[in-house]
C-alpha cells in the first residue's frame, strides 16, 4: 500500500481506472481511457489498475462495480463513479480538478 500512496500523491489529477479483462463494460473503456491520457497530457495522469492482480487494493478501496473510476489530486479522492463514461466527461472532470 505504501506505493498507493506515493501514486496517489501527486499535485494533477490522477485518474484510477479498476478493471477486469472478463468484465465487458471494462473492455469498452480501454480505448476511452486511451484518448482521455492522449488528450490531457502532462496535465493529469490515467492509470489502469487491474482488480485481479490488485485484490488487496481493489477490497481496501471496496471497488465492488467494474469499471469503478476515481479521481485523487494531492493524495485526496475528490471523483468517484462506477460505469462506463464518455472520454469529454472525463477530460472535463480532470480539468475541472486541475485548476
Amino acid at each position: 500500500m505504501a506505493k498507493f500512496g506515493e501514486l496517489i500523491d501527486l499535485n494533477v489529477p490522477l485518474l484510477l481506472d479498476f478493471y477486469a479483462e472478463w468484465n465487458d463494460s471494462s473492455v469498452a473503456m480501454h480505448p476511452i481511457l486511451k484518448d482521455v491520457a492522449a488528450a490531457v497530457g502532462d496535465r493529469a495522469k490515467v492509470i489502469k489498475i487491474d482488480v485481479d492482480k490488485n485484490k488487496k487494493l481493489a477490497d481496501a478501496l471496496r471497488v465492488k462495480t467494474l469499471p469503478t473510476l476515481v479521481i485523487y489530486k494531492n493524495a485526496e479522492m475528490v471523483w468517484r463513479q462506477s460505469g462506463e463514461h464518455d472520454a469529454n466527461t472525463l477530460i472535463h472532470l480532470l480539468q475541472k480538478f486541475n485548476e
